[in-house]
């Protein structure tokens, strides 16, 4: 009788692939897992997208101000202070929350100590306060504009809500978002006030906007008898017209800028 061994008998005889079945192919995803709290990124946060979006700002400004500029020049202040002006500023929160860096967005990292977690000096910007607190100053900004206005020639004893309303459109298209984007930080409002700031949509929007209000007061002692010579007309289209160009004259800038950097 034929030894047999034990082990021999335990152990299955018949492979696999003689029983007529193949094993399912299991390969794993080279892609790791999505970590916990991550988000998809949504379109307008996509750096393609939000370029596109962001350019499109100053001309749907531009478009909506040649929309009411027949009602501009009907009623100067009516037209500002309940059409114009509410659609600005939601056009810039929307600009300036979604698609500009807020101040101390850019945070330093302490090197840690050993067997210390690495943490970044200073706690998160509270957007939802950046953004208030920069309608605060555009608010507070607008009488120092006021004055300068009128000290550049500017009605003093009459006309004062046209002017004031359109020292707020200048400070809104222009100061606020420098507020949301350098914050307090001193050394980059001393950069900007002294021209060494680099240029950007936001640097070149001001510039613009300034320029074009100059300008723009240059029809108003013509002996032409228009309607649309009215204070402040002129001078608020040329400082949205001057705005908008400034803003894409900087951003072109700033590629420009991109481009010989990743170059070199």
């Amino acid at each position: 009788m034929p030894l047999v061994d034990p082990v021999t008998m335990s152990t299955p005889s018949t492979p696999a692939k003689a029983m007529g079945k193949s094993l399912p192919n299991t390969v794993k995803d080279p892609s790791p897992p999505p970590k916990a709290g991550s988000h998809t990124r949504s379109p307008v946060e996509s750096p393609s997208n939000s370029y596109y979006i962001a350019a499109s700002i100053p001309a749907l400004q531009l478009q909506i101000f040649v929309l009411l500029w027949k009602r501009l020049v009907d009623d100067p202040v009516a037209t500002m202070s309940r059409l114009i002006l509410p659609v600005m500023a939601l056009i810039q929160v929307f600009y300036a929350v979604v698609l500009l860096p807020v101040a101390g967005s850019g945070k330093q990292w302490r090197k840690p100590r050993p067997g210390e977690k690495k943490k970044a000096q200073g706690g998160e910007p509270n957007i939802a306060l950046a953004t208030l607190l920069s309608l605060l100053l555009t608010l507070i900004a607008t009488p120092p504009i006021h004055a300068l206005m009128v000290l550049f020639g500017a009605p003093f004893l009459t006309h004062a809500p046209h002017t004031f309303l359109c020292a707020l459109n200048l400070s809104l298209l222009t100061l606020f978002p420098l507020f949301y984007t350098r914050g307090a930080e001193a050394s980059a409002w001393r950069a900007l006030a002294g021209f060494t700031a680099p240029i950007d949509e936001s640097v070149g929007g001001l510039v613009g906007a300034c320029f074009g209000a100059w300008l723009g007061a240059v029809p108003i002692p013509l002996d032409w008898d228009r309607d649309w010579q009215r204070w402040p007309v002129t001078v608020l289209t040329g400082i949205y017209v001057g705005y908008a160009i400034g803003s894409y004259g900087g951003r072109t800038l700033l590629r420009i800028r991109g481009y010989s950097a990743k170059r070199s």
